[in-house]
């Protein structure tokens, strides 16, 4: 992290306040494979935090001698049963092709994965239903730890910049690729301290 925040340090005197202000990284990546991660991002999708562990967790209390439901075990699981937790028709399909994907090997373990470039698993996981870059990005980077994504479709990022540079619009996500090069290969760090940037405003009072 020392050389990530370095780095990124050197390439604008505004970020390198912002990170003086904010202080060290603390972005923190979670030991699980990546079938887990993508049936928990799945439960989390358009849904406040609260609501969706609520669902996550009456869905894994569906399996009491698991601490996560295999894909096996979710293939045998009726719809019915997955309804009653909570989620939609449609993310009870999507749920259902992820464990389909991991059982056929699409979906690869965490060691598996670890061997993977970013690009390669953004092309095998977004044939799952319900699963698009954006998801597998937060995958890449919360998952596995990797330090150069770059989410340019992520509305905390690119509202981040904005509030950072004082801008009138957020920049689109081609120009916010572009923007982010000159990260590289920190782009995952310097998205965490946009994030911090756009949560900063979201605690701003509004004028009445």
């Amino acid at each position: 992290m020392r050389a990530a925040t370095s780095h990124i340090r050197s390439t604008c005197p505004r970020f390198s306040a912002l990170i003086t202000r904010i202080g060290p990284c603390r972005l923190a990546v979670e030991d699980r494979d990546p079938y887990q991660a993508l049936v928990s991002a799945i439960a989390y999708q358009q849904l406040h935090g609260n609501a969706a562990r609520a669902i996550l967790g009456r869905f894994v209390a569906l399996y009491p001698e698991s601490d996560f439901p295999t894909p096996q075990q979710v293939l045998s699981t009726d719809d019915a049963a997955m309804r009653a937790c909570g989620f939609s028709a449609g993310k009870t399909l999507a749920i259902k092709d992820i464990a389909a994907k991991a059982a056929e090997g699409v979906v690869p373990t965490r060691r598996a994965a670890l061997r993977l470039s970013d690009a390669a698993l953004i092309e095998r996981l977004t044939t799952i239903r319900g699963v698009g870059r954006w998801t597998v990005e937060m995958l890449l980077i919360f998952t596995l730890g990797r330090k150069d994504v770059l989410p340019v479709d992520d509305f905390g990022v690119r509202e981040g910049y904005r509030r950072l540079y004082e801008l009138d619009a957020q920049p689109k996500p081609r120009e916010m690729a572009a923007l982010g090069e000159v990260w590289a290969p920190y782009r995952s760090i310097a998205s965490w301290y946009l994030w911090r940037v756009a949560d900063e405003g979201k605690t701003v009072k509004q004028p009445g």
